[in-house]
């Protein structure tokens, strides 16, 4: 149980819960392929129901980004973090924590790749699942959780001209997926994030959105999660 806000140290990691959640996508969750630079760290799910069941699920890869996995304790690799962020991550409570709290904490030290890789399944299409509007509510939904003070905007301020639209997408951009190219859609007019999605053979929706300063680190192409 909690207490005041603590967790015991025998807490369940949510991420077990969040896998199972997993389980229920019933098209293939979509990442990265694997590379050095990007350990994939969580999936998590969201979900629309009604009633006859799921009428839609999103599973969202989040990763740590290492600018030099060889070497992990090198500086390089930490992220740029103001000095009452760092206060708090060094800070240590004088109560026991469970060790997948520990280690959450630790990754606050590096750079993120929140809700990186989006994978999209939709019992029904309709004008909302397009791949220009999924594109879009992809790269505003990082950008107004990972960026509305650089974009000078008020949290929740989803009408702000600081945001993309369906139309900036452009189309007859070629991605690989598990090794073979599709053809997708790029959205290339932000100073702060690089998209770029595709309709699935499964019939789901693979969605990208990455911090630009992060991409040369980054190998763009997709895989299947195993």
């Amino acid at each position: 149980m909690e207490f005041a806000g603590v967790l015991p140290p025998d807490a369940p990691d949510p991420r077990l819960a969040r896998a199972e959640m997993l389980k229920r996508m019933p098209i293939p969750v979509i990442q990265l392929v694997g590379q050095a630079n990007v350990e994939v760290t969580d999936i998590s799910v969201m979900s629309g129901s009604d009633h006859l069941g799921y009428s839609e699920l999103t599973a969202s890869v989040n990763a740590t980004l290492w600018r030099n996995p060889d070497d992990k304790s090198d500086p390089v690799n930490l992220a740029d973090l103001d000095e009452p962020m760092r206060r708090a991550i060094d800070e240590v409570p004088p109560w026991p924590r469970p060790a997948w709290l520990i280690e959450q904490v630790e990754r606050m030290r590096y750079p993120l790749l929140w809700e990186a890789v989006q994978t999209t399944w939709r019992r029904e299409e309709s004008e909302y699942s397009t791949l220009e509007e999924c594109l879009a509510n992809h790269v505003n939904y990082v950008l107004m959780n990972q960026f509305h003070e650089e974009l000078g905007i008020q949290i929740d301020d989803w009408e702000s001209p600081a945001l993309t639209s369906a139309s900036a997408t452009r189309r007859g951009v070629a991605l690989t997926l598990d090794g073979a190219e599709v053809v997708g859609a790029e959205i290339d007019t932000d100073p702060f994030v690089y998209a770029v999605g595709a309709k699935l053979p499964s019939g789901g929706t693979l969605t990208a959105v990455l911090p630009r300063d992060h991409l040369p680190y980054i190998d763009l192409r997709f895989s299947s999660h195993p």
